[in-house]
């Protein structure tokens, strides 16, 4: 299954279960999802739970967050993560804050969906990951998932939540193909959310990753494989709530870290990671954590410059390799 098809038959699932939960965004209608994700859901529920929305993500992120309040359940699409800026006060004051501040009287049962991170050769403005920005603010709930289980399971898990939860996709993985197993194919499938899930156990070095750098971890599981490197790695799937107990039980395991994002190094996902190693886990550790991220720089448009600003397959093997003092 595609991580494509994991979406578009998550989404129907969920809308054929829940009269409440309808889809609005930018050509999510007619043109059928920027990317196809809503492929047939117009046809099948009408133009009343399939919304086409003017290019406006303040308008209908503020419209999504009203709908919220008072008990529907909208999935919000951006066309890509970084136009959501547009749309921060809504996502941030409105939808991650007014449960607390309502003394729990209103839930916001919204889900904002779409491609975060780097695509290819799209420039600074359209290549932001945002993880680390939603992960630091209490109140929402923030996914990231890999293969085309995780996205099933997680949007599921999403939308059934009582809370506003981020779902950041990856352009790129959306026509990768992936196996499933036969219980992730029954409609009431579902992931916990807030749960890492180890790819492949090893002893050596532990390797922490979420999204696209997921595969590239195991591929440079695969290549450390080879030198006689037993790495373990893991997905993160969720990165609030982070599941520090499943790292600090790897760490605790193999005593080295290499954390792997897409994102900006300073205060990312890695640092936390790190951070959460060493106040939980630091006697343990056998070699200096390793932080591999993109450069920090606004993300260049050359193909050239924008490979070398993002992390490669090479430089996980070669920061693994350090943490267990072999020569690179």
């Amino acid at each position: 299954m595609t991580v494509r098809e994991a979406l578009n038959s998550a989404l129907d699932e969920e809308m054929s279960a829940d009269p409440k939960v309808f889809l609005m965004g930018e050509e999510v209608g007619e043109y059928q999802g920027a990317y196809k994700i809503s492929k047939g859901l117009l046809e099948k529920y009408g133009p009343e739970r399939v919304c086409d929305t003017p290019i406006t993500e303040a308008g209908f992120t503020g419209i999504g967050v009203g709908a919220a309040y008072y008990g529907l359940k909208p999935v919000v699409e951006f066309m890509t993560f970084n136009f959501a800026m547009q749309a921060m006060d809504h996502i941030i004051n409105s939808a991650a804050k007014t449960n607390y501040m309502s003394a729990g009287q209103i839930s916001v049962p919204i889900v904002f969906r779409g491609p975060n991170g780097a695509a290819a050769g799209v420039g600074a403005q359209h290549s932001q990951c945002y993880a680390a920005w939603y992960g630091s603010c209490p109140g929402l709930k923030v996914l990231a998932p890999y293969s085309s289980e995780d996205t099933r399971g997680l949007l599921k898990a999403a939308i059934r939540d009582p809370d506003p939860v981020i779902f950041l996709e990856n352009e790129l993985l959306y026509g990768e193909s992936f196996p499933v197993s036969a219980e992730a194919v029954d409609s009431s499938f579902c992931l916990p959310i807030g749960k890492a899930k180890i790819e492949i156990e090893g002893k050596d070095v532990t390797i922490t990753a979420f999204s696209k750098m997921v595969g590239y971890a195991l591929k440079a599981a695969e290549i450390l494989a080879k030198e006689g490197i037993s790495a373990e790695v893991i997905n993160l799937c969720s990165i609030r709530p982070l599941d520090r107990a499943t790292i600090n039980a790897s760490v605790r395991k193999t005593n080295r870290l290499v954390t792997v994002e897409e994102g900006y190094p300073q205060h990312g996902v890695g640092a936390e990671i790190c951070t959460s190693v060493i106040e939980e886990s630091f006697e343990y550790l056998d070699a200096p954590v390793e932080r591999i991220a993109g450069a920090d720089v606004p993300l260049p448009y050359a193909a050239n410059l924008e490979r070398m600003a993002l992390p490669q397959v090479e430089d996980v093997v070669r920061a693994a390799k350090r943490t267990c003092y072999r020569s690179v």
